[in-house]
């Protein structure tokens, strides 16, 4: 199955945490959804705050919005299994004038709009209800549409009644596929849908509105959204509590609730068994507590039922991404916990083994944020924890063990402090220019080394992959620029936007009531050479060929993201100590053609694209079954192979009990693969002696 871009990004709980009690929300009734007074005042700010400070100009013209209008259609009805095709063309005839009313702050489509929409819900979850009570023939061969064209509305209520019959049918079709007998997937599929209808019914007027200015700013891009006051207050309590929970960023991506990703020190990425693009399709409270089926749920309710107190357990049902429809959930149990900020250290290693580049010794240093300690700083405590004073101390540690180069493994570093960021290039430079940074004015500052001098002098390679991000990208496209090192792995993330979040009320003074917040695009990262990372990211000097395997990923798998440019360049010197790259990638790929683990990580890449790239679903349960069946069969053999030649017995993760400490030796197996050819090209460039010996000093 494609990904799909990010549905409702005002809605990502950045960290699930703990202690938040929601009291049960009612049905609305439709008569209270129509616009207030301080909606209206609120969409006019909005207008006026986006048009002043937006990195990218607006012009709200009639172009934009019908852009708007698609986006909100998009929200509410990605699957098109609602609206009707003469629903589609009404909305749009009524909105040639849309840009006029949205400069006034007039919102009445947009509550036309999902009025509709509310009718249409009872009326399919009605429809959807019936089918369940009849049989299905799964011997049929007839196909699912996973995702319809951009323009397929159904024309008519027959063409409706037919895609629901095949949705049904295909939930139907997962459930019997993970062996559930069928009057439990008729109990389970009667709470989806009739769960469905309830959560529609419990939208309130600041629900519609806070969905209708989202379509409004993902026309600008993906990164603007728009908070209303009881979201805000939910975003100020979860700041709070930040460092309580499983650790984990959600989005909503359809129907399903999807791991966006995980913190470094959290119990899910702990775990070993949360990952990006996981999607979870059931919530169980404790060890044994039953499972609760959150497919079409929203993301709030979704949220409310993994949040928990500290020490409780929350089991999540879990299906890989690319997994497919029809996959078995796995069952993760995660103990609701602090984030110590210890836990998110960067932490070292030495590797001494290599084969062909006897006495080369690389020390590697895992980063997995660009963290600081802001409280113990703002309480003036010298010995406060930070990314570059760790990092300082961990290198001057490895020069004492002889290493003869340094590996910075930057993957999955999903960003953090960008002051972080430039003072650790800082270690490896001596003085000069770290990062651009473009305001919405068009004024550039120069972010720079805060400190003369240099920590280390020997040879150094940056490892990074399509999950590093923002100032992850920062420090290795710096690295790379002034050739201090080679960078290596996958291309980046491509975040390269700065947001800043704006209280509404500021712009209205003696404002009573709180017209909410707005998360706005304000400036954007430029690389000293002068092009941003912005959407392509940082690509490395030597790629690993599991960047072929990847589709639409990170920044540039979002909707009208802002687009790549580039500035003039920053006044700096190129030093020179990162050449040879033509040597080192033939070098590596021939290694890599024969590695086992190589092998299997590229094979299990286009094994995961073939399932994204699904458009369509078989209905016949015994084609589907042997597909699915063909899938798991690959993936597995290829992972056994390579474990096998490790000398380690393959694990199962479906197996009960587990073997916990077997199955971190697996990942950790696997995980090592990339590192490990990361540390041979940088033997490579050791013995082509185009560094000087490692050297740590103190600097002033």
């Amino acid at each position: 199955m494609r990904p799909r871009p990010l549905r409702y990004p005002f809605l990502i709980a950045l960290l699930l945490t703990a202690g938040l009690a929601v009291a049960s929300p009612r049905p609305v009734a439709l008569a209270d959804l129509y616009p207030v007074p301080e909606q209206t005042k609120s969409a006019v700010v909005i207008n006026k705050v986006l048009e002043r400070y937006h990195y990218r100009k607006l012009s709200l013209d009639p172009a934009f919005a019908q852009a708007v209008l698609a986006n909100y259609l998009d929200a509410l009805d990605p699957s098109k299994s609602f609206f009707l095709a003469r629903d589609v063309r009404r909305f749009e005839d009524g909105g040639r004038r849309l840009d006029e009313r949205l400069r006034r702050g007039e919102l009445d489509t947009a509550f036309d709009v999902f009025r509709l929409y509310r009718m249409r819900v009872d009326d399919r979850v009605d429809y959807a209800l019936r089918l369940l009570q009849g049989d299905f023939d799964f011997t049929r061969d007839e196909h699912y549409d996973l995702e319809p064209a951009e323009d397929a509305w159904a024309e008519d209520g027959a063409a409706l009644d037919e895609r629901w019959r095949k949705r049904v049918k295909n939930d139907f079709l997962v459930l019997r596929l993970a062996d559930r007998d069928d009057a439990d997937i008729r109990e389970r599929l009667r709470k989806r849908y009739e769960g469905l209808a309830r959560r529609i019914e419990q939208f309130d007027r600041d629900d519609v509105f806070q969905a209708f200015m989202n379509a409004y700013t993902l026309a600008l891009e993906p990164h603007t959204s728009y908070m209303s006051p009881s979201t805000s207050e939910n975003f100020d309590i979860s700041m709070k509590l930040s460092l309580e929970g499983i650790g984990a960023v959600l989005r909503a991506d359809n129907e399903y609730t999807v791991v966006q990703s995980t913190v470094p020190g959290g119990p899910a990425r702990e775990s070993g068994q949360v990952h990006t693009g996981d999607q979870i399709v059931g919530v169980g409270q404790g060890l044994d507590g039953p499972f609760e089926d959150v497919v079409g749920w929203r993301l709030e309710d979704v949220v409310e039922k993994i949040r928990g107190p500290k020490g409780s357990v929350v089991r999540l049902q879990l299906l890989s991404k690319g997994a497919g429809v029809s996959a078995r959930a796995r069952e993760v149990a995660l103990v609701r916990n602090e984030i110590k900020l210890e836990d998110q250290a960067a932490k070292s290693y030495v590797i001494d083994d290599l084969e062909a580049t006897p006495g080369v010794r690389v020390g590697v240093i895992e980063i997995p944020a660009f963290y600081r300690d802001f409280q113990a700083e703002g309480e003036g405590r010298r010995d406060f924890r930070s990314t570059t004073r760790d990092v300082r101390a961990l290198i001057d540690d490895l020069v004492m063990q002889g290493v003869s180069g340094l590996l910075i493994d930057l993957r999955t570093n999903g960003g953090g402090s960008l002051a972080e960021a430039t003072a650790l290039t800082g270690l490896f430079i001596d003085t000069g220019p770290v990062v651009q940074v473009k305001d919405a004015f068009g004024r550039v500052e120069v972010e720079s080394d805060p400190e003369s001098g240099v920590l280390y002098t020997g040879p150094l390679a940056v490892l990074v992959d399509r999950d590093s991000a923002s100032a992850s990208e920062i420090f290795a496209a710096a690295i790379q620029d002034y050739g201090r090192g080679w960078v290596i792995g996958e291309p980046t993330f491509g975040k390269g936007t700065v947001q800043t979040l704006i209280d509404l009320n500021r712009y209205v003074p003696g404002e009573q009531t709180d017209l909410g917040r707005l998360r706005l695009t304000m400036a954007e990262f430029f690389r000293i050479s002068g092009g941003s990372t912005q959407l392509r990211g940082v690509e490395p000097d030597i790629r690993f060929p599991t960047a072929d395997t990847v589709i639409d990923h990170g920044e540039r798998a979002l909707d009208n993201p802002l687009p790549w440019t580039r500035i003039s360049p920053a006044d700096y010197r190129y030093l020179d100590m990162a050449d040879g790259v033509e040597t080192l990638v033939r070098q590596s790929q021939a290694r890599i053609a024969d590695d086992l683990g190589f092998r299997m990580l590229t094979e299990r890449g286009k094994l995961l694209r073939e399932m994204e790239e699904r458009t369509q679903v078989s209905l016949n349960e015994a084609q589907r079954r042997a597909e699915d069946e063909r899938l798991e069969s690959a993936f597995k053999a290829h992972q056994d192979r390579f474990l096998r030649a490790q000398g380690i017995t393959p694990v199962d993760e479906d197996a009960d009990p587990i073997d916990e400490d077997a199955l971190e030796t697996q990942r950790e197996a696997i995980s090592r693969i990339q590192v490990e050819e990361a540390a041979r090209i940088l033997a490579d460039g050791i013995l082509l002696g185009r560094h000087a010996q490692p050297r740590a000093a103190m600097t002033n």
